[in-house]
């Protein structure tokens, strides 16, 4: 019950913040901001708020200082907006998910890059013993057959005598 309560509280959030943010803040230092994520504590009292800024390091510190200083102003909104008896409290943290999918995207390149270059090592390559290294049934000859080896099997009874 109380996750169910944490998820719309924490979406409402999200929806309230990013209306406000639309409609802009008086701050010039604040960016492009997507909010990304909400999360709210099981009591309601402290939401963390993921957000993400198109630009570059300079951006995305003058985004986080126009944040911090508008908390309050946002604060307020949230709690006009929410119909809880406490407004939790509001803290801004910078979402890597933008840097940490460049990375992967990155890492795989780097792998599919390696697949070719081996992929083109492994079309000229020879085998270093026999083009089938596994063993073999062996067929047997005429040659390699034994006179003990045959059993009879015809089933004659003329060399079968009693014994006593």
């Amino acid at each position: 019950m109380a996750g169910e309560r944490q998820a719309r509280v924490a979406d409402r959030i999200r929806v309230v913040l990013a209306e406000r943010l639309e409609r802009g803040l008086r701050d010039p230092r604040l960016g492009f901001v997507t909010i990304t994520d909400v999360r709210v504590t099981g009591d309601l009292q402290h939401a963390s708020v993921f957000y993400t800024v198109m630009g570059d390091e300079a951006h995305r510190a003058d985004t986080a200082a126009a944040l911090k200083s508008a908390t309050g102003m946002l604060r307020s909104e949230v709690g006009k907006n929410l119909n809880t008896r406490l407004t939790p409290s509001l803290e801004f943290i910078l979402d890597a998910i933008p840097e940490n999918a460049d990375h992967i995207a990155a890492l795989l390149r780097e792998a599919r890059e390696r697949d070719q270059s081996v992929a083109g090592l492994a079309a000229s390559a020879s085998y270093a013993g026999e083009a089938d290294p596994y063993v073999k049934p062996r067929e047997f000859g005429d040659d390699d057959i034994d006179d003990d080896d045959i059993d009879d099997e015809e089933g004659d009874d003329e060399g079968d005598e009693a014994r006593p």
